[in-house]
């Protein structure tokens, strides 16, 4: 069976996870017990996440000319996923990340340095214009420059393509660009900061989520990590507990699960099915080290959801 295809356009960067007992405080060294580099990116974990969950993937991302754009190129490549639309920048340095993780209970802290995925241009946006205007899913997020998420967000409403937008990191966006996306997938976080409801319960999320939809958005996901997701669509909502499972680096879970769910989307899933799918998917990324190394594969989320693979 031909794979369904999605579009993901995003970051890349480089991620540089180091582990310890405990995170830091402010002017406090921790002694770490353990370096991993590797590749990350808001935009690439969703897309290397939505291809090993089994969509076909055109990936739009914008990386140096430098060593960290070879491991870009060879990530990528090394997954299977096509690498036409991975733009090159020829002033700015691929971006990078500097993660550390909590080694106890998998929580995180993330400062994230763009650099070339910072600069996508409208011309780059039209050079993708074929995948974005005819995959029946676009997914984006809000870590690569405003302007090229508004067009292409613009290509994609205006040829019926379905929209997921992870809006991370959060910040104000127009309600205008919110009434083009179909499905938004914020964390509890992000929920609180887009819609200003304080999200810490699943009452808080309706609440969250309804003022998000007011603003024109179809649907909304609100991913609220250990305890579940809540997930609302036009007068339906269900609150979903995570699935349970060992712990130990939380970092790409959001990630898996926009990834994820694009892939289900893309396949004709009914929504709350295709949240249940991109649950199991979250939940199974946390039981690994690193965000692109640890998204699961199709066999193994349908394994976790008691069925066969497809």
């Amino acid at each position: 069976m031909t794979a369904a295809r999605v579009t993901v356009m995003g970051s890349f960067v480089v991620d540089l996870m180091a582990r310890a007992p405990h995170l830091p405080r402010t002017g406090e060294t921790v002694k770490g017990d353990g370096f991993l580099i590797g590749p990350g990116g808001k935009g690439s974990n969703q897309g290397v996440a939505a291809h090993k969950a089994g969509a076909g993937v055109d990936m739009i991302t914008k990386i140096g000319r430098d060593d960290f754009g070879r491991i870009a190129l060879e990530s990528f490549r090394r997954e299977g996923m096509d690498t036409r639309y991975i733009l090159r920048d020829d002033e700015l340095a691929t971006g990078a990340a500097l993660i550390m993780v909590d080694e106890n209970t998998g929580d995180n802290k993330i400062l994230v340095s763009l650099g070339a995925c910072s600069n996508i241009t409208e011309a780059d946006v039209e050079k993708a214009r074929g995948a974005i205007a005819t995959n029946p899913v676009f997914l984006t997020q809000l870590e690569t420059n405003l302007d090229a998420v508004e067009r292409a967000l613009g290509i994609a409403s205006g040829n019926g393509v379905r929209i997921i937008l992870n809006p991370a990191p959060a910040y104000e966006v127009p309600d205008a660009l919110l009434g083009l996306v179909d499905i938004l997938t914020p964390n509890e976080v992000e929920a609180s900061i887009l819609s200003g409801v304080t999200v810490s319960t699943p009452r808080d999320a309706g609440e969250a989520a309804r003022v998000l939809m007011g603003k024109g958005t179809s649907s909304v996901v609100i991913t609220m990590g250990s305890r579940g997701v809540f997930a609302v669509t036009g007068a339906e909502e269900r609150f979903i507990p995570s699935v349970e499972v060992a712990a130990v680096d939380a970092t790409g879970a959001g990630d898996a699960f926009s990834g994820a769910l694009a892939t289900a989307i893309a396949e004709g899933k009914a929504f709350f099915e295709a949240v249940e799918f991109a649950n199991t998917a979250a939940a199974l990324s946390v039981t690994r080290i690193g965000t692109a190394p640890a998204m699961p594969t199709r066999d193994e989320i349908d394994r976790a959801m008691n069925r066969p693979g497809t």
